[in-house]
């Protein structure tokens, strides 16, 4: 075998694996493939015996046990385990022999608590549902428990066993995890007796398996074999004989477990003892499985003669599939490849890192590629991979830096396994995962290399355009604030200073997407009739993924998930319809009383919390009124000169009233965003201060942006009626016209007092055809280039503005 690669694989591939002609598999991961002599033996086997079902005294079920008992010692030779000190139960596969195990965990007298690792498959996650206390653990958690010997001890729970479980190979990544943690873990018991819990369905595919020191063994050790050898498709639970008796507290019993069991006058059975598969295999056997297994490890190592080999060869085989990806590079010499997988671990004979390459796909301008376009194409041209969350979703998550709110936000959204959308706010939720198996060979990893390359390397560099046709960028205008309003009505939430703000098609992250509603008749309050509001102060907690929301003058405070949490609300067809600016919605209502409650009694009013679906989308989605008004409309198009003294292009039309009706919002009045000038701002409260009023501050108007010059003579006020067009940062924003007013910008934001400023001073400076109009609406543009940015637009404080504008000369 040079350099691990064992050339007598191409040599057998087209007889022992025709199915491969013409297609490239790589999700050994998922699947291995079963040989012809596998078959065909199987078959031979099947053609030339009479074997009946085990349980009974006849030949053909004699037949079948002497062969299921010899299997079984085959079976635990295979994995070097002592038949003396260890014992195999066969099971449907890996899952089923973890919840045989954690059956009886669940039935110990005291019950478990249970310690599992974040790359666990979920099989293993599953287990928690069933202990008293339960933890997701990282490297370093593990080594501080080892270290300290408390196991799960801050929950302040004692049970009567602890059980630890972990993958020794991720199936995401294929990282190999320490072994050495089993007898640590063993002897680290101080209260209660500690077991582990082996997956191996990853580790034994392309992997030795030894269990030959039953000291450092785990205590239950779970595989599947068609991950070894394509088939048959059968699992087993290896147990080691002296962690055995608490698998014996298992109530359940079923078909064949049991000596006696009687029904009628008495309930009482009498469980088998011999050993403990006759004890945990409920029902018939799968006997036929079984003896294909039989064949299996024969074939198996006829073709590849030991797991070292197979373990050498594809180690050598994953470096090269690590090295090709790694290689490519786009034009301007960005890489195409964001590689999970550990490289220099293949150079260690594969001792810490499995053949699983784990990656994702950016474009030239950073951008994720979509996952599920990708897994489209391969099979179009015949390439076998996986992508998504690959059943481990503590590892992808980890990898991809997704939060628990994120992954609920996401959920919220529409996203589920398998979907067809898997970008969210710029982050992808999954991996591409290309994975070696025993008959996998060089043209397959080279195949694949050229398929990344051919489509998804881009061999000329893009030029993207930077500016926006027809504009004039002075660098004298500059975003002064952004302010979110994450419950309509109630006080803002001001973005702090070098903090990218994600902005959707609906406006800014969490502006508006909750209300309060009056719990009688499900009408959205707001300022105009209870002014309270304004001291209501929302805050949000990334890190822990809550809006807190607090009372000024108040220590109390309530927090809600970001994530909608359908669990939080009362059921859907309890859920009384509301109207938000003339609208019908139906929004979610939250159903905890102290969240409602909290809520009713700073206002004085029966309300409740509810929260409008997450995007805009759903049962009663909004969209945007505003629209351009007849003051705003140019007066020549002859020539065009902006405010900010820039001569510009001929003006942009805005979008008809049918194209603005499109534009999706939130709980928000009239439009996704809403901006104010502060020039404007300035001119409004020198009017005020000619009688003597006291000045407005920015925060009555509740927009959600207020732009700024450093100088005030570059910008004249209410400039922005003739804007079309504004660039912030990279972002582009069409203008969708004047934003109409009412009496609630009389409120003060601080006290919640009202006053007759700003709205008399409007009425006499900015009142067109009976109505008052301060401040503009405008929308996001996307960009139409897949760019790392367009992915998750964002805008800060302090960014440069530039201004498209209509003439008004």
């Amino acid at each position: 075998m040079a350099n691990g690669y064992n050339h007598n694989v191409e040599a057998l591939r087209d007889d022992e694996y025709p199915m491969l002609k013409d297609a490239t598999y790589l999700d050994h991961a998922g699947t291995t493939l079963y040989s012809k002599s596998l078959m065909e033996k199987f078959m031979a086997d099947m053609m030339s015996n009479l074997y009946g079902n085990p349980h009974s005294a006849s030949p053909s079920s004699q037949l079948s046990t002497n062969r299921i008992e010899d299997i079984r010692l085959k079976v635990l030779q295979f994995f070097k385990a002592n038949p003396a000190l260890f014992d195999i139960v066969f099971t449907a596969n890996a899952t089923a022999g973890i919840k045989l195990v954690m059956d009886a965990f669940r039935d110990h007298k005291g019950g478990y608590s249970y310690g599992y690792h974040q790359d666990a498959h979920t099989s293993l996650v599953g287990v928690r549902e069933s202990a008293i206390a339960s933890r997701c653990l990282d490297d370093e958690d593990v080594e501080q428990w080892l270290s300290s010997g408390a196991f799960l001890v801050e929950d302040g729970l004692k049970s009567g066993a602890n059980l630890f479980a972990y993958p020794a190979q991720s199936n995401m990544d294929g990282r190999r995890l320490p072994l050495s943690w089993i007898p640590r873990a063993r002897s680290s018991s101080v209260i209660s007796p500690t077991y582990t819990l082996l997956d191996a369905s990853a580790f034994v595919s392309t992997a030795q398996l030894d269990l030959s020191n039953a000291d450092t063994a785990p205590d239950f050790t779970v595989l599947s074999f068609y991950k070894m050898f394509g088939f048959p498709d059968l699992g087993a639970l290896i147990v080691r004989k002296e962690s055995g008796a608490i698998l014996k507290e298992r109530k359940y019993f079923g078909g064949g477990t049991v000596d006696v069991v009687l029904c009628n006058k008495e309930q009482w059975h009498a469980p088998k003892g011999d050993s403990l598969h006759e004890r945990l295999e409920d029902g018939s056997l799968p006997f036929h499985s079984i003896l294909a297994l039989d064949a299996a490890i024969d074939v198996h190592k006829t073709l590849y003669g030991s797991m070292e080999q197979i373990a050498q060869h594809t180690a050598f085989l994953a470096q090269r599939l690590y090295d090709g990806l790694m290689s490519l590079r786009h034009a301007n010499s960005d890489p195409v490849c964001e590689m999970y997988s550990h490289a220099p671990a293949f150079k260690k004979s594969g001792k810490s890192q499995g053949p699983i390459i784990a990656f994702n796909l950016r474009n030239s301008q950073g951008a994720w590629v979509s996952n599920t376009e990708v897994e489209k194409l391969a099979a179009v041209r015949k390439f076998h991979v996986r992508s998504g969350g690959l059943c481990n979703p503590g590892g992808v998550a980890a990898c991809l830096g997704l939060e628990p709110w994120e992954m609920r936000k996401n959920f919220s959204a529409g996203f589920r396994c398998g979907a067809e959308t898997d970008i969210y706010s710029g982050k992808i939720t999954g991996v591409i995962r290309a994975s070696i198996g025993a008959m996998s060979t060089m043209s397959d990893v080279d195949a694949f290399i050229a398929f990344v390359n051919e489509f998804y390397v881009e061999k000329t560099t893009s030029s993207l355009s930077k500016e926006v046709p027809g504009t004039h960028s002075s660098g004298q205008l500059i975003v002064e604030s952004l302010t979110i309003y994450p419950i309509k009505s109630c006080g803002g939430l001001d973005v702090p200073l070098n903090t990218d703000w994600e902005v959707r098609p609906e406006g800014l992250a969490w502006d508006r997407e909750w209300c309060l509603v009056h719990q009688g008749t499900g009408q959205a309050l707001s300022q105009k009739r209870h002014p309270r509001m304004a001291l209501i102060r929302p805050e949000i907690d990334f890190d822990k993924g809550l809006l807190r929301v607090r009372s000024v003058g108040s220590i109390e405070q309530i927090a809600v998930p970001l994530s909608s949490n359908p669990a939080l609300f009362k059921s859907f067809n309890a859920t009384q319809p509301s109207r938000v600016c003339g609208d019908s919605i139906v929004a979610h209502t939250y159903a905890r009383p102290e969240i409602n409650d909290f809520f009713s009694k700073i206002l004085d009013v029966p309300c409740a919390l509810a929260r409008f679906p997450a995007g805009g989308s759903g049962f009663s989605m909004r969209h945007a009124k505003a629209h351009m008004q007849k003051h705003q409309k140019p007066k020549s198009n002859s020539s065009k000169t902006c405010h900010d003294k820039g001569t510009l292009a001929p003006p942009t039309p805005p979008d008809s009233d049918t194209e603005v009706q499109k534009r999706p919002i939130l709980l928000s009045n009239e439009s996704p965003i809403l901006a104010i000038n502060r020039s404007s701002l300035d001119a409004l409260n020198e009017e005020i201060s000619k009688v003597g009023g006291k000045p407005a501050s920015a925060s009555v108007f509740r927009a959600n942006v207020v732009l700024a010059s450093p100088q005030s003579e570059n910008l004249e006020p209410y400039s922005e009626d003739h804007w079309t067009t504004l660039r912030i940062g990279e972002q582009i924003f069409q203008m969708l016209g004047s934003c109409r007013r009412c009496h609630m910008i009389c409120i003060d934001q601080d006290t919640a007092e009202r006053n007759d400023q700003p709205f008399v001073s409007l009425a006499k400076t900015r009142r067109f055809d009976s109505k008052i109009f301060f401040g503009s609406h405008m929308c996001h543009v996307p960009s139409k280039d897949i760019t790392k940015m367009s992915q998750f637009p964002t805008i800060r404080v302090g960014d440069l503005v530039t201004i498209e504008a209509e003439d008004t000369s």
